[in-house]
């Protein structure tokens, strides 16, 4: 299997001839990769360890669908006091900001299992990636401004790794080795990010803001594109989130609990293909529409299969899950640069990430609300499938862009 740089290399070969990455290139390039693997990583640790919170706090569904639930909202209700702070201290300053609170958020939710601490620190946590993650369009383009595909797929893949870490390893090996306790798996998986924090405050330098560009930071949420693109994501994102939700409690439910990390692993995995494609092939999906449709097919075949043949194929299900989220990720991570003006991309992003998030909390809460009315497992999987058929509706609108790199 080829490395990671020899993608990487092919793709900027193809993305823009005759162009070679430098040493800093490859240094901003891997920084890329360690924010987005922060912005994951902590979020993701929750779901390995829901049947325990469940256990020793007494959530019901609605309750554990509102602790996962609330950083995305938190991502959605604070987008746009991250442009706010974009535009105000530039992105890396606000990069930074961001990191560090989302480390001690996760830090804090890692003193002990009192329910109010818990809430508080994900609140926390919750503000700090809301912050951080507008950031990363404006740096892609500041940074890479002739290779934003590239750019884009590498802090995707960052994103995506963030979110297959923590799912993988938090069942089978960090929590045994922190003696079964949960709120010490917080504490463990803040520590990536605190160092991140410190190599993106001590290796990058403060680029001079251009005079000649506006300063606006209120998204334009008369744009039909804004709306459109932030809720095609926001379909695949609420996908993903509800997955990783309801599958540790949906394995439980059905006879199968042994399914657990396995398909969590699947879901998370399964993510990594996908942004490697458009990593390699960027200039024949980005800014295409087909793809789109695709990933809206699999996210509802794989979630209807889910609800409809528990048991071994679950894991399989899962994966199909996984590919189609990340799919839509990746690509339209890569649009805002290419859809708004220089000066416009944190705004233009931070609206997309205001619908996409309010869409991804509506999801999963809908899918517990259901659960918890019905009684059925499988609701929470049905309704997921039909969130990826509107997707697939949906993406017959989006924008065609021809040259994109």
């Amino acid at each position: 299997m080829p490395s990671a740089r020899r993608v990487a290399e092919r793709a900027a070969a193809g993305a823009a001839p005759g162009l070679a990455l430098r040493p800093a290139d490859w240094l901003q390039l891997a920084l890329l990769w360690l924010g987005g693997f922060s912005l994951r990583v902590t979020l993701l640790a929750v779901p390995p360890v829901i049947p325990q919170i469940h256990r020793q706090l007494g959530l019901d569904e609605k309750g554990v669908s509102i602790l996962t639930g609330l950083p995305i909202l938190l991502l959605a209700a604070a987008a746009v006091p991250g442009a706010a702070l974009i535009a105000r201290v530039g992105p890396r300053r606000a990069l930074v900001t961001g990191l560090v609170a989302i480390a001690a958020g996760s830090a804090l939710r890692g003193l002990g299992p009192g329910l109010q601490l818990l809430f508080a620190a994900t609140l926390l946590m919750g503000v700090g990636v809301a912050v951080s993650q507008p950031a990363f369009p404006t740096l892609t383009r500041e940074w890479f401004p002739r290779r934003g595909a590239l750019a884009t797929a590498a802090y995707a893949n960052g994103l995506l790794v963030g979110e297959t870490v923590p799912a993988s390893l938090t069942g089978p090996l960090v929590l045994p080795a922190l003696r079964d306790s949960w709120p010490l798996t917080f504490l463990f998986w803040s520590l990536p990010v605190a160092l991140t924090a410190i190599l993106v405050a001590l290796l990058t330098r403060q680029a001079t803001p251009d005079p000649a560009l506006p300063r606006r930071w209120w998204p334009d949420f008369r744009s039909p594109r804004l709306w459109l693109l932030g809720t095609v994501m926001g379909c695949a994102s609420a996908a993903y989130f509800g997955a990783n939700t309801f599958l540790p409690d949906f394995v439980r439910a059905t006879g199968r609990p042994e399914l657990k990390d396995a398909s969590l692993t699947a879901i998370n995995i399964c993510q990594l293909p996908a942004s490697i494609l458009v990593l390699t092939v960027a200039r024949r999906l980005v800014g295409q529409r087909w793809p789109f449709l695709v990933a809206g097919g699999l996210i509802a075949a794989g979630s209807a299969l889910l609800a409809l043949t528990p048991g071994v194929w679950v894991v399989a299900a899962a994966g199909v899950i996984g590919f189609g989220a990340a799919l839509t990720l990746v690509l339209t991570l890569a649009l805002p640069p290419l859809l708004a003006g220089a000066g416009d991309v944190a705004r233009f992003s931070a609206g997309v990430f205001l619908i996409m998030y309010g869409c991804s909390f509506a999801g999963p809460l809908l899918g517990g609300a259901a659960w918890d009315a019905t009684g059925s497992a499988v609701t929470p999987f049905l309704t997921l499938a039909a969130i990826g058929v509107l997707m697939s509706g949906l993406s017959l609108s989006l924008p065609v862009l021809r040259g994109t790199s």
